[in-house]
Parts: C-alpha cells; structure tokens; sequence
C-alpha cells in the first residue's frame, strides 16, 4: 500500500485533500487512543470513540476497519508539544504512531495539542463530570478538541 503524506503544515495537508472529505482526529495515549469525526465540509468535529490500546497490531486493525467505515480521507493526530513548542518523549511516540499508520494511505496532519486535554478536563471538572465520568470521556473529547482546532486552521484563509 501507498504511503501517506506526514505534515505538519496544514497548507501541505490540505493540498492533499483538494476535495475535502471527512477527517479522524486521533489523541493517541499509553493507553487509549481518543477518536473525532468531522464532516466532509469540514465544520465541525464531533467525539466518536475510544480505542483501548493493546498490541499495535490489533489497535491498527481497529483503526483501519473505523477508518473504512466511516470513509475517513485525512488524519489528525495531536503532537503533544512541550510548552516551549519542543519535542518531548510523548511527540516522538505520536511521530512513530504516524509512521506506523502512514501505509493507511491517507495524508496525516500533526497538530499542536498542547493544551488539549487540559482544555477538556476543565470544561468537564465545570460540568460536574465524576471522576470515573471524566476518564471516559477525556480521550475522545480531546481527539475532538484537537481535530476542530486543525479544521478551523485549514479553513482559515480558504
């Protein structure tokens, strides 16, 4: 299979999609992998799933079938910067994760995700959320914090 474009510069990422098409954000953690969904238009992003992460091999298989299904044509994974906007030990695990979707032969976009899942954290803590409540909802909820954050960066301008 063809390997994908690996950006980090959204106009790269957008050339390779001159049609749209919906997008997966993806925060992918040590032990789960929050998932989003946006519209083909590109408006809005929504949480979709959580994938609890196991063998690599098993989660890509996951990955693949929801991606197939649901007629992803682009990927956003959050890059957890450090708050410098360096790499740390957690960028260098979502480049490999990257690496290792690249033959899904869809083009992925690396998106600072600095301040996601504090974002998400404290709009749940506002909300009341429990703390059991909080943990299932934290990973997905950033994926889509992430992904409308990317989309409202490719649309600016456009």
């Amino acid at each position: 299979m063809t390997l994908s474009l690996i950006t980090h510069h959204r106009a790269d990422f957008r050339e390779a999609l001159p049609q749209g098409g919906r997008l997966l954000g993806m925060d992918v953690g040590t032990k789960t992998i929050g998932l989003a969904l946006c519209d083909a238009g590109w408006s809005i992003a929504s949480p979709a799933h959580t994938v609890a992460r196991g063998k690599f091999s098993k989660d890509k298989i996951a990955l693949t079938a929801f991606i197939e299904q649901q007629q992803v044509k682009g990927i956003v994974i959050g890059l957890p910067l450090n708050l410098d906007g360096g790499e740390s030990p957690r960028s260098q695990a979502s480049r490999a994760f990257a690496r290792n979707i690249a033959d899904l032969g869809r083009p992925i976009l690396l998106w600072d995700e600095r301040w996601s899942t504090q974002a998400v954290t404290r709009t749940l803590l506002e909300a009341d959320a429990s703390r059991a409540r909080r943990s299932e909802l934290v990973d997905k909820l950033a994926a889509s914090y992430i992904l409308q954050g990317a989309i409202d960066g490719l649309m600016a301008g456009f």
